[in-house]
């Protein structure tokens, strides 16, 4: 006596009004601060000859993404917590899940091509503008979208496949894998190994590039002869390794493990902190650990 529904209900945050006021208010500040501050960051990166190189490419890259990365979610959050209506179609759902992962996945993958740029700068720094010419980074580029988005492809083909029954509703501020595999009243099993071997894929395999780059990074800066030298290498690659720390932290901890055990309340604590507020800090972190971006933006 299973029938199929067209819909979900996205459970949220439901506390009091008082604290959905507050939460509004927050999100919708840490809405636009994101967006204003990666625009700038586009904006400055375009426009400046000084920065046409290719870690400002990457991290021009790398804001263009975050943009989008938290307009997937967080306006369909907001619309909710206005009009107190928290239903979603389940093709919206659907659409909403495709774009949230792929904007993940694609991030993992540009993660790990900015750590090799920096590898590169750092330790061939003779042969860095011979390899690193601006096609080599525009192939890099569309290798960590289409890649992103072709994985997502995957997974969400194989998740919207699944009959979903009632209840209907989602305990998570937007549809996310491991809520919306829970509400299928079919076996799930193929859907849950698909997601979670392409997960480790995506996640690994870049994690595994960032952290043989950085091994070699830190051996050629210590067997730098002069300090100033090593921190002036160092200093290039503290920024993108703090963004990476508090990317892969998160992501490790909510999709490299099997979906079963996952508590949800503790999964939207996780969730808001890398997708609603990783974004806004990603470029605070970049600007204020770049001596170049702060002097351009203080001339400006």
């Amino acid at each position: 006596n299973q029938t199929a529904i067209n819909g979900f209900i996205l459970l949220g945050f439901s506390y009091g009004l008082q604290v959905q006021t507050l939460l509004y208010l927050v999100f919708l500040v840490t809405y636009l601060v994101t967006i204003t501050e990666n625009a700038i960051i586009i904006f400055v990166v375009k426009r400046n000859h000084h920065l046409q190189k290719p870690m400002y490419y990457f991290l021009g890259n790398l804001s263009f993404l975050e943009i989008w990365y938290v307009s997937v979610t967080l306006p369909r959050l907001l619309f909710g917590f206005w009009s107190q209506s928290m239903t979603i179609s389940f093709s919206s759902c659907m659409t909403q899940l495709y774009f949230f992962i792929s904007l993940m996945c694609t991030e993992c993958v540009l993660l790990a091509v900015m750590a090799y740029d920096r590898y590169l700068a750092v330790c061939h720094p003779l042969c860095y503008p011979a390899i690193m010419t601006n096609k080599l980074c525009f192939q890099l580029s569309i290798l960590s979208w289409a890649g992103g988005f072709s994985i997502s492809l995957v997974k969400v083909s194989f998740i919207s496949c699944l009959t979903f029954c009632g209840p209907q509703v989602i305990n998570h501020f937007f549809c996310d894998i491991s809520p919306v595999l829970n509400l299928s009243c079919t076996d799930m099993s193929l859907a849950e190994t698909v997601d979670f071997v392409l997960a480790l894929v995506i996640l690994l395999i870049p994690l595994l590039i960032i952290v043989f780059s950085y091994c070699c990074i830190l051996s050629t800066i210590l067997r730098m002869p002069s300090a100033q030298g090593r921190r002036k290498a160092f200093s290039t690659c503290t920024s993108h390794f703090t963004v990476v720390i508090i990317f892969f932290s998160a992501t490790l901890f909510m999709y490299a493990r099997p979906r079963r055990i996952h508590p949800f309340n503790l999964n939207k604590i996780v969730s808001v902190f890398y997708a609603v507020f990783t974004p806004a800090l990603n470029p605070l972190i970049y600007c204020l650990r770049n001596r170049e971006v702060k002097e351009i933006l203080r001339k400006i």
